[in-house]
């Protein structure tokens, strides 16, 4: 299905593009960007161009006044947004799959890397960023939802975001073929859904399974310093956050706050729940009561409104703010994850709170791996470490300031928390990422 064998033969499609990320070609095809690479690259994008579906108004260069503005549109951490950092040879703003094809051919034929941005997660800037001449296929046009109620089902092209529970994808290879799960294989289906380090062509559109939640469903956010026992709490967390009922989910972040002009450690329970106050009382009161949670702190909302609770947006904001592409954060950042098999004792604890509060940065985010996430078989998906494992953890560092200087110094802390945690944490292997 979908099988197209000559790349120069342009087959449209209704799902425009969207990225994995960077399309692997190999190194010994890598050429310096003199002049002439650069030229033929670019005569060879508009040869193959045709009137009806051009890619001349969608290539960006450096000679463009917009070049810039599209360059740092989905760049999410500013330590790969300075003068130093590595810019792309040219910017491709796809609309449709020829100018996937088209970008994919000539690539191949001059020796250029193409990096894949959507616009999602990047922590590394990966998708943006090289050691060498490289330019960028950006993909933050073709992001339609088309939703199938009936089937329970939904394409959703890659540019727009957090896509999960996926049965199946459109993918255009390194030949310029049109491909789906059948058409591709299994192998590459597990490889594009996370089971690979590296990519495997430019993802289009994943087709996912939906999840029915209720008209209403209960959030809370309780937090907790060490004067209010954070210590046990956390602990408790630990023991129970993964065997609650399947409609809870509990998150705990840790950080470091001042409390009476002293540091404290804060920690704090952030949960989504398929249900209503009362129920969600008698879950906590059973299984977890140390965290003393009350109905004061129980809010109950649409599901779409508990999003925009979740991304930390204030009280009344309109729903439509979810539209926006602009991020409500713009800052450097470092991150790091870690795996959690077993709960960490409270001397432990105690020696990483210490710690923490000498640095005041990172903070440190757990996630449960336990409900429903535990039914999915560890073979099933390419996401191993849901079995077995109690949360992952994440490090999180933001700084303002600019410069190899302050990246270094706050990279440092990360690296040094991280360190610290050795003992606690999943090894042999590490399971990080």
């Amino acid at each position: 299905m979908y099988k197209q064998t000559n790349w120069s033969k342009m087959r449209t499609s209704s799902f425009a593009v969207v990225l994995f990320i960077s399309l692997c070609l190999p190194s010994s095809s890598w050429v310096t960007a003199d002049n002439s690479v650069y030229d033929n690259f670019l005569q060879c994008l508009y040869n193959y161009s045709q009137p009806s579906n051009s890619i001349s108004g969608v290539i960006y260069t450096p000679s463009n006044s917009s070049y810039s503005t599209v360059s740092q549109s989905y760049i999410r951490n500013l330590r790969f947004n300075e003068s130093t950092t590595s810019k792309p040879l040219l910017i491709i703003t796809a609309l449709e799959v020829s100018h996937i094809q088209i970008a994919i051919g000539c690539a191949k034929t001059h020796g250029l890397q193409m990096k894949i941005r959507s616009g999602g997660h990047d922590y590394e800037g990966v998708s943006y960023v090289s050691d060498v001449p490289f330019f960028v296929l950006d993909m933050f046009n073709l992001r339609s939802i088309n939703v199938s109620i009936k089937d329970e089902t939904a394409w959703v092209q890659t540019g727009a975001t957090l896509v999960d529970n996926i049965i199946d994808a459109l993918i255009i290879d390194v030949n310029g073929n049109l491909l789906d799960r059948a058409s591709t294989g299994e192998d590459m289906f597990w490889a594009i859904t996370g089971g690979g380090g590296s990519s495997f062509g430019v993802v289009l559109a994943y087709k996912i399974n939906l999840v029915p939640v209720l008209a209403i469903v209960t959030v809370f956010r309780v937090e907790r310093t060490l004067a209010q026992n954070a210590t046990d709490i956390v602990h408790r967390w630990q023991e129970v956050a993964d065997k609650l009922d399947n409609d809870i989910f509990i998150r705990m972040i840790i950080d470091v706050v001042n409390s009476g002009g002293n540091k404290t450690i804060r920690a704090s329970f952030v949960s989504l729940f398929l249900g209503d106050t009362e129920r969600l009382l008698s879950i906590m009161i059973a299984g977890f009561p140390e965290l003393g949670l009350q109905k004061s702190d129980c809010h109950e909302m649409p599901w779409l409104e508990s999003v925009l609770y979740w991304t930390g947006f204030p009280n009344g904001t309109s729903v439509d703010a979810l539209l926006s592409r602009v991020p409500q954060v713009l800052t450097h950042l470092k991150r790091k994850s870690d795996y959690l098999k077993e709960p960490i004792p409270k001397e432990g604890l105690e020696y990483i709170f210490q710690r923490m509060m000498e640095f005041v940065t990172p903070i440190l985010t757990f996630n449960p791996c336990g409900g429903r996430m535990a039914k999915i078989s560890e073979f099933a998906t390419p996401f191993p470490h849901r079995a077995g494992n109690l949360a992952n953890i994440q490090y999180a560092t933001n700084w303002k300031e600019d410069g190899v200087e302050a990246a270094n110094h706050y990279i440092n802390l990360t690296r040094m928390l991280y360190g610290y945690m050795t003992p606690f944490v999943s090894k042999f292997p590490t399971g990080l990422f």
